[in-house]
């Protein structure tokens, strides 16, 4: 992939100059009748030929420029993230941070918000809900959201259907539920079914909210939020206004807590 960037960087290096020398080229020939224009061919695309010289040549005997405008690239193509995801975080709080169809664990009151973007078959999530459960123990006025993302096939999408059915008709009972549910070793329809029975819900209940159309509403509207978001995998966070990607552990999000914290 860097190489490919460089290679690109160094076309696009190249290019910039011939385009340079093509208007200089053009625009000296505009001065001149038609019968000069075609005797200045020649020169013009000798003069071109060395500049592709010069700048490989450059190029060549620099190469880490190449690595450095690389660098610059990624750092403007992060800025421009950074700067989209803050925008949507803004215009989308509503939805973000308070969707009704979230799960919330911790305090439902509590004035510092995290919301995880999860998947019940993803290992990073497993390990990362102990992360979940000892900052929620250590910070009283910790609210965890949870956003159920289904994206690694479909048993995660069955998975999360009944996860969603349950906490339509259980809601106290969804932090239970969801550690259970964490606690096998691949989460289906048949083992979500199965946790959910375990708290108590009635089947044929269960059964019939898991036909509800608000499900796909919900899961579609956490999709279009994470494409916006710039997220494409599980675990990922918002916190405040920034997006944290992947299971970082509990130090980097006690970080970003205190964070949101200090400018409350």
């Amino acid at each position: 992939m860097g190489k490919t960037v460089a290679l690109g960087i160094a076309g696009v290096t190249i290019s910039a100059a011939i385009l340079a020398l093509g208007f200089a080229a053009g625009s000296r020939a505009d001065l001149s009748a038609a019968p000069q224009q075609a005797v200045a061919a020649e020169p013009a695309m000798s003069a071109r030929g060395d500049i592709e010289a010069v700048v490989r040549d450059y190029l060549l005997a620099n190469p880490e420029i190449l690595g450095d405008m690389q660098v610059a690239l990624e750092e403007k193509e992060r800025e421009l993230q950074r700067v989209a995801q803050v925008e949507t975080i803004a215009s989308s709080s509503d939805a973000i941070f308070d969707a009704e169809h979230d799960g919330v664990i911790g305090n439902p009151e509590g004035s510092v918000t995290i919301v995880e973007f999860f998947d019940y078959n993803c290992g990073f999530c497993r390990r990362a809900m102990d992360d979940m459960d000892a900052m929620v123990e250590a910070n009283p006025d910790l609210r965890f959201v949870l956003k159920e993302f289904p994206i690694l096939g479909p048993d995660s999408q069955k998975a999360h259907v009944v996860s969603m059915a349950f906490r339509a008709l259980a809601p106290e009972k969804y932090a239970d539920f969801h550690r259970e549910l964490f606690s096998g070793e691949r989460a289906t329809e048949e083992s979500a079914i199965r946790a959910a029975l375990a708290q108590g819900v009635d089947e044929a209940a269960l059964r019939e909210e898991m036909k509800n159309p608000a499900i796909t509403d919900a899961f579609n509207q956490t999709y279009e939020l994470a494409s916006r978001l710039s997220i494409t995998g599980t675990p990922s966070y918002v916190v405040g206004e920034e997006v944290v990607f992947g299971a970082l552990g509990r130090a980097v999000l006690q970080e970003k807590v205190e964070q949101v914290r200090a400018t409350n």
